[in-house]
Order: structure tokens, then C-alpha cells, then sequence
């Protein structure tokens, strides 16, 4: 019998190596939609937020205002210490001096600005003190204005605004 089988070498043949593939960057990931909505929202927060604050500080400066000014005497037990006038020692006025606080309340009752008492004047056994409450908001259909705790005075809201306010205890 005859053998149809071709010789086989003594040595196996090198490996096939695979064809080589050329190296290339990996392939980039795309966002999906909703990262890519997210991303574009915290953009637009951002472009809106920016444009809020450059406009918020600059513009109009907040409501209207004025500074309530006028005058506070005291009728009763005055006395003159140095250059400046305050109650007498015991008199019961003894909370009227310069320094005094000044409440303003709108309409509805709520405090809308606070002040004091300002400098003083002693003339014939009475002190007059200035009164100058800044910030003071306009709009309002009257204002009270309470000095200490001694109760209030209503204004109109001309009078407020003219500096008419001329109030007196004693």
C-alpha cells in the first residue's frame, strides 16, 4: 500500500501572525440626551443668573425715598447740660434726650424706618431737638411718627414729605 500523504517536515512552520490592524484613537462617546439637556440647562441658568446679577446692581436703587425732618420739644422740665438741652433727672421726661430713638410707621401699622433724636436747643426752660429720619419709603397715604415710647403722631403724606412734622410733650 502506497502512501498519498505528503511528507510532513521535521519542524512545525512559524506561527501566522493576524494582519495588522492600524492603531487608531478610541472612539468618542456622544452624551446622551438627557446629559446633553442637563449640560444645556446649566448653561442657560448660567447666561440668565449673570445677566440677573449685572442687572440687579445696576438700575434703579429700590423704592422711593425721603428723610423725614421736623422738629421734637420738650414743654416741661428741661435743663441745659453743655451745649445740648435733656429732661431733668426724675422729672419723668428723663427719656428725652439727644440720641432719643424716632419710629416711623406706614398705614398699615408696621415700622418702615427708625432714627433719633438729633441736636438740641435749650430756649426758655424748653428743649427743641431735630429730628431727621433718612430712608423713609414714599407711597404711603400717612405716616405716625412716635418718639421713645410717648404714643403717636400722624402726618399726611405731604406734611412727611415737606418736613411739616412738629411735635411736642409736656
Amino acid at each position: 500500500m502506497t502512501n498519498n500523504q505528503p511528507e510532513q517536515p521535521a519542524t512545525p512552520p512559524p506561527p501566522i501572525e493576524p494582519p495588522a490592524v492600524p492603531v487608531s484613537e478610541p472612539a468618542k462617546k456622544r452624551l446622551s440626551p438627557l446629559a446633553a439637556g442637563l449640560v444645556g440647562l446649566a448653561a442657560g441658568a448660567a447666561i440668565v443668573g449673570s445677566i440677573w446679577a449685572i442687572t440687579a446692581t445696576s438700575g434703579t436703587d429700590g423704592p422711593a425715598t425721603f428723610t423725614l425732618e421736623g422738629t421734637f420739644t420738650l414743654t416741661e422740665d428741661a435743663t441745659e447740660s453743655g451745649d445740648d438741652c435733656s429732661a431733668s433727672y426724675d422729672s419723668g421726661y428723663d427719656d428725652i434726650a439727644e440720641g432719643t430713638s424716632v419710629t416711623v410707621y406706614g398705614a398699615k401699622g408696621d415700622v418702615i424706618a427708625t432714627g433719633e433724636l438729633g441736636d438740641s436747643t435749650y430756649a426758655g426752660y424748653m428743649c427743641e431737638f431735630v429730628i431727621a429720619v433718612p430712608d423713609v419709603p414714599k407711597g404711603e397715604k400717612f405716616y405716625k411718627v412716635e418718639v421713645s415710647h410717648r404714643g403717636t403722631l400722624q402726618l399726611s403724606a405731604e406734611e412727611a414729605e415737606n418736613g411739616e412734622l412738629a411735635a411736642s410733650l409736656g
